[in-house]
């Protein structure tokens, strides 16, 4: 029996932040583009809210298992949904810094400069900003790089944070209002669900929401959903093909251009899964650096607990701090971004926690206000995606811990003295890869790195990788925004080829 072949000039793999920016410049230019995405529409229904089926039966994460490099196995927090990511993202949605795109050293570790400046993303850091209609105000953060207005005013404070962000002014800090992708005084009725959840009603700016779904009445667009790509196809350097699983059928998809944009793990896995006789490491890995150099974050969760007060914000992420951003005054390795977490509730508690009681796990969600505190992931070599066999395994290895620990504890201190008597922490791990990055970095030099400038592979002229395994460096700032950013200069770039 004849595979079905599927044809198209530009095949988009993936749909969230990176492929869909990529598609909103394609559409209009006559070329026919096809976006594959493995994963469907995400279903509106009343678990889309409820804690419980969220975080203590997980279920809208994936079901794959990974393993560790002990062996470890675990189900990975991967989410495959038109959108991707984005549907359960915190709408956070910063500008790296200009510092971010130079190199930096943190102890004897370091951050390696980017093939491209902030200068060079700047008209796209706006343009994505539009079309997510990011709300905040410029000018408050001492870090801000030079930019214009937000499109929309800032989320205001609710009580709570309001009184936060006091206590830390008379500290002589400059806490300012968080970038956010929400659709605040419209659809937003502040449910108390955004971080983590899905939204129902449509009012996270996600990249379903405000990208994909305007581009669907394009007739030049096609989306295929429950369409997995396991592997790409090379006939000398050019890629020529995808091989797709559907609903339990094998596919082929042919195009001229192909773009990789299914998140940096995935992605890394698609080109390893794809080596050939001519690639066998893989494809657009002649440098090695292919599944390699995976970052994620330090992310710390720390829990401000005041047992004679209680939280009863909604959206309490509306906050963020970056005094500390280029390192402490007495301890400049230790350094980093402090934001709000969504509201901590007693599911995600016993999620991480089994043997926590219930009494106690919402106890604490009701007296806390939580912050996260944010430090670089400094690139290593052996921080790895591999395949073994039919199995993925994720050796990751952070760099720069120490003094992330170090910051952590400037940052617990800070919220002492904001009244917060007892403050309790949690580190996010590799488990929960939201900000995974760095995995086909891009760079000047072909023997170091798999991408150029606009993220075109090397080896290969019509395959590029948009998403956050593009990133040479993490920074210490949530990436959505950078990956749409980069996403629509690509885009702009493969509009005029």
């Amino acid at each position: 029996m004849n595979m079905q072949t599927i044809k198209a000039d530009i095949a988009i793999i993936g749909s969230g932040v990176g492929g869909s920016a990529v598609a909103h410049q394609l559409v209009g230019s006559g070329a026919k583009v096809l976006i594959l995405e493995r994963g469907d529409f995400l279903p509106k229904e009343p678990q889309n809210s409820d804690a419980e089926a969220v975080f203590l039966q997980a279920r809208y994460k994936t079901r794959d298992t990974w393993t560790d490099a002990e062996g470890k196995s675990y189900r990975p927090g991967q989410y495959y949904y038109v959108g991707g990511h984005t549907k359960f993202y915190g709408t956070a949605m910063f500008r790296f810094r200009e510092s971010d795109f130079r190199e930096a050293v943190i102890g004897s570790e370091s951050s390696p400069e980017w093939p491209i400046s902030y200068e060079d993303l700047a008209p796209f850091y706006a343009k994505a900003e539009a079309i997510y209609g990011v709300r905040g105000q410029a000018g408050l953060d001492p870090t801000d790089p030079p930019r214009e207005a937000f499109p929309h005013a800032p989320i205001p404070h609710e009580p709570v944070i309001a009184r936060l962000a006091a206590r830390l002014a008379a500290q002589g800090l400059h806490p300012f209002h968080m970038p956010s992708a929400i659709d605040y005084g419209g659809a937003c009725v502040r449910c108390g669900t955004c971080d983590a959840f899905p939204c129902s009603i449509d009012a996270k700016g996600d990249a379903e929401i405000r990208v994909l779904r305007p581009l669907l009445k394009h007739s030049d667009l096609r989306l295929e959903r429950r369409t997995e790509v396991t592997r790409l196809i090379a006939d000398g350097p050019r890629i020529v093909a995808a091989e797709v699983r559907r609903d339990g059928e094998q596919l082929r998809v042919e195009a001229r251009t192909f773009v990789l944009s299914a998140g940096a793990i995935n992605s890394a896995l698609i080109l390893l899964r794809s080596a050939c006789e001519a690639a066998p490491e893989g494809l657009a890995n002649r440098s090695g650096v292919v599944g390699r150099h995976l970052m994620n974050h330090h992310l710390t969760g720390l829990m401000g607990v005041h047992p004679l007060r209680r939280n009863e914000t909604k959206f309490p992420k509306t906050l963020s701090v970056n005094d500390f951003y280029h390192g402490l005054s007495d301890d400049p390795d230790a350094r980093g971004n402090m934001q709000m977490l969504g509201n901590i509730r007693g599911e995600m508690i016993r999620s991480a926690y089994p043997a926590t009681p219930r009494i106690v796990a919402d106890w604490l969600g009701r007296h806390s206000v939580d912050v996260l505190a944010m430090s670089e992931d400094l690139p290593n070599p052996e921080s790895r995606v591999r395949l073994r066999g039919d199995s993925v395994e994720i050796d990751y290895r952070p760099g720069g811990l120490p003094a992330h620990e170090r910051f952590v504890a400037h940052v617990r201190g800070v919220l002492q003295r904001a009244g917060f008597p007892l403050v309790l922490r949690h580190r996010f791990g590799i488990e929960a890869p939201s900000h995974q990055c760095g995995t086909v970095r891009m760079g000047t030099d072909p023997r170091s790195s798999a991408l150029d400038a606009l993220c075109r592979a090397h080896d290969h002229p019509n395959l590029y990788v948009v998403d956050a395994g593009f990133f040479p460096s993490s920074a210490a700032l949530n990436p959505a925004l950078t990956i749409a950013a980069q996403a629509l200069r690509v885009g702009a770039h493969l509009r005029t080829i």
